[in-house]
C-alpha cells in the first residue's frame, strides 16, 4: 500500500508563485497583442514556465484570463468587498456605479474584459464558471446592499432584487459592450436616479 506525500511548503510556495506569474503574464499579453493572438505558448514564455504547467491547471487561454481577473479582484485580507452602506442608498449606488464607469474606461482593463466577455459567450463551461465564481458572488453583494435598503424602508418589500440589480448595472455594461454612448459619471448618476425614482410622472 502506498501513501501520497503532501507537497512541501516550498513546493506550495513555488506553485503559487508560478500561478500568479502565469495570470499576470496572461493579463499583460492580452493588452499587448489582443485576445486573438494570445496563446498558451506566449503566456508560458512570458511567465517563465513550461506550457504543460499551464495545461495542468487550466483548459484554455480563456480560463487563464478568467482566473487573472479573479486574482485582480482578490482582497488583501481574503474577504469579500461589500458595497458601501452609509444609510444613503442613492449616494452609495452612485459611488459604486461611478467606480464601475472608471474601471470600464480604464484602458488596462478594456481589452482583457472584452476578450473575457467574448469567450464566455462561446464557451458554456467558462460561462458557468464565471457565473459561479464571479458574477454570482458579486450579484449577491449587490442584493445584500438592496436588502439593507429594504430593511430601512427605502425600497419596496416585494421588490424583485435580481431585476433591480439588472436595472442598475445592466445599462452600464450594455453601453460599454455596444460602444453606443459615452460612459460618464453623469450617466451613472442618471441610471441610479431613474431606477430609484421610477418612470412614471411624479404626482403633485
Amino acid at each position: 500500500m502506498t501513501t501520497q506525500r503532501k507537497p512541501s511548503a516550498d513546493a506550495t510556495r513555488r506553485n503559487e508563485a508560478s500561478r500568479r506569474a502565469i495570470l499576470a503574464a496572461a493579463f499583460e499579453l492580452v493588452q499587448e497583442v489582443g485576445y486573438a493572438k494570445l496563446s498558451i505558448e506566449g503566456i508560458a514564455a512570458r511567465a517563465g514556465v513550461g506550457k504543460q504547467t499551464i495545461y495542468r491547471w487550466w483548459s484554455s487561454k480563456g480560463a487563464v484570463l478568467f482566473d487573472a481577473f479573479l486574482m485582480l479582484s482578490e482582497q488583501p485580507d481574503g474577504g469579500g468587498s461589500a458595497l458601501p452602506d452609509t444609510g444613503d442608498l442613492e449616494a452609495d449606488l452612485k459611488a459604486v456605479l461611478r467606480a464601475t464607469v472608471e474601471e470600464l474606461n480604464d484602458p488596462r482593463y478594456d481589452e482583457p474584459m472584452r476578450a473575457l466577455n467574448t469567450e464566455i459567450t462561446h464557451d458554456p463551461a467558462l460561462a458557468a464558471l464565471y457565473a459561479e465564481r464571479l458574477d454570482g458572488p458579486m450579484r449577491e453583494l449587490k442584493k445584500q446592499r438592496l436588502r439593507s435598503a429594504q430593511r430601512a424602508g427605502q425600497l419596496a418589500e416585494d421588490l424583485d432584487l435580481d431585476v433591480a440589480v439588472d436595472m442598475l448595472w445592466g445599462p452600464l455594461l450594455n453601453r460599454w459592450l455596444q460602444r453606443n454612448g459615452a460612459l460618464t459619471a453623469g450617466y451613472a448618476d442618471s441610471i441610479v436616479e431613474t431606477a430609484l425614482n421610477g418612470l412614471r410622472p411624479r404626482s403633485g
